[in-house]
């Protein structure tokens, strides 16, 4: 539990110090951070090491389809202003990369987490949260995630009994049925575009009834929470009432809504919303995302989207037609390898944006393009795309792979 600062026994600090060589190894070859292989040999030199890691922090853990690493680091950057913060800032998220961020951290003391959805119940239950934030579920990595009711039941059930306090997006019939549950739930009005995956209620099945931005099931009674922080434009209003500016330099709505749902979570630790605020403009970009990067003499702005959700709110912030757009989209192990999902994407939101394609299902998406009726033109490589579309700051869109394969080639 926070507060308790008993050392490390000899098995979890020879697990730490293992799990730092490994780590340390895997950098040299090359092979990336590190981070997933350190914890991978640290848990299974001290399966109980995460917990032990965790007992002298506060810890927020933050879940959700969409939205989680960048409201991660808008959570961190706020709480820094009452004590130093550890994170897995870079997104490895299952247990072996939360273990490798905590066994970083013995002076902090706060811990922000971000936690893989299939994962959250049992990290929570080991680390003893003292918040637990939960933004959205959509459908996502249809060959490795659960259907999002089935998700929403699991998160139900593993947060039965929490003593966390719980900040939930109350606009997401399916984060209300996870949250409900719970004894002491903090509701956020954090807005939802995406509505595909909440039109029958998680609770007896029926329709959802959505009047407006109210929500409701029509038989068993089943509807919206009454929010204590909303989202309203460019301002958070707090439980009294009082009006916050939200300034940030991520772009679009999502990012806003990821920070209201920071500043109520900041909230719970005695932060101030102003001060929590202010403390977020500070983030630029986050592991890559929203970069601008110069190559081949062009400005690409990199963009991440791996589901219909994420997809639709990037395109409601990409610069209008004539500015030429590349789309990659790989489907690798941690894509998902199921692409049946590029045809729940609003894709004729693109009509009149030069569009290029690019990644390893390149093809896959042409047919989704050419369905749609959109003018597009398939590339080998992100240099042919670059060099055959038109003047201007081109936007970049790919999912998790593709995202980082882009990233290596431009040297971001």
């Amino acid at each position: 539990m926070a507060g308790n600062t008993e050392p490390l026994s000899p098995r979890a600090k020879l697990a730490v110090t293992a799990g730092k060589a490994a780590a340390a190894v895997s950098r040299a070859a090359g092979r990336g951070s590190g981070s997933v292989i350190g914890g991978k040999v640290a848990l299974r030199l001290d399966p109980d090491l995460l917990g032990a890691l965790a007992q002298h922090l506060d810890v927020v853990l933050v879940s959700a389809t969409n939205g989680k690493t960048t409201t991660t680091r808008l959570i961190a950057e706020a709480l820094r202003a009452s004590g130093p913060v550890v994170s897995n800032a870079l997104g490895a998220n299952m247990p072996a990369g939360i273990t490798s961020a905590l066994a970083g951290g013995s002076d902090a003391k706060y811990g922000v987490i971000e936690v893989d959805e299939k994962y959250l119940a049992g990290v929570a239950r080991d680390v003893t949260p003292k918040v637990i934030a939960l933004l959205n579920l959509s459908r996502d990595q249809l060959d490795r995630a659960a259907e999002t009711r089935m998700l929403a039941e699991k998160w139900r059930e593993g947060l039965q009994g929490s003593k966390a306090v719980i900040v939930a997006n109350c606009d997401d019939p399916l984060i209300v049925w996870s949250a409900s549950s719970s004894q002491n739930v903090v509701w956020v009005a954090a807005g939802q575009e995406w509505k595909d995956d909440a039109w029958s209620c998680p609770s007896c099945g029926g329709v959802m009834q959505r009047p407006g931005d109210d929500w409701f099931c029509g038989e068993c009674g089943f509807r919206r929470p009454t929010p204590s922080w909303v989202l309203s434009g460019d301002h958070v209003l707090d439980p009294h009432g009082s009006a916050w500016p939200i300034h940030l330099q991520l772009p679009g709505r999502a990012n806003k809504a990821n920070a209201a749902t920071s500043a109520a979570v900041a909230a719970v630790f005695g932060v101030p919303p102003q001060v929590a605020l202010e403390r977020m403009y500070q983030v630029q970009a986050v592991a890559g995302r929203y970069d601008v990067v110069s190559f081949l003499g062009r400005e690409l702005r990199l963009l991440l989207a791996k589901n219909p959700a994420g997809w639709l709110e990037t395109f409601s912030l990409i610069d209008p037609p004539p500015t030429p757009v590349i789309l990659s989209v790989n489907a690798r192990g941690a894509d998902g390898t199921d692409t049946s999902w590029l045809w729940d994407v609003d894709y004729p939101r693109l009509a009149g944006h030069p569009i290029f394609v690019i990644g390893d299902r390149k093809l896959d998406l042409a047919v989704r393009l050419e369905v749609a009726g959109l003018d597009f033109r398939v590339c080998e490589t992100l240099d042919e795309a670059v060099q055959l579309a038109p003047p201007g700051q081109i936007e970049l869109i790919a999912n998790y792979t593709a995202f980082q394969d882009v990233r290596r080639r431009v040297g971001n």
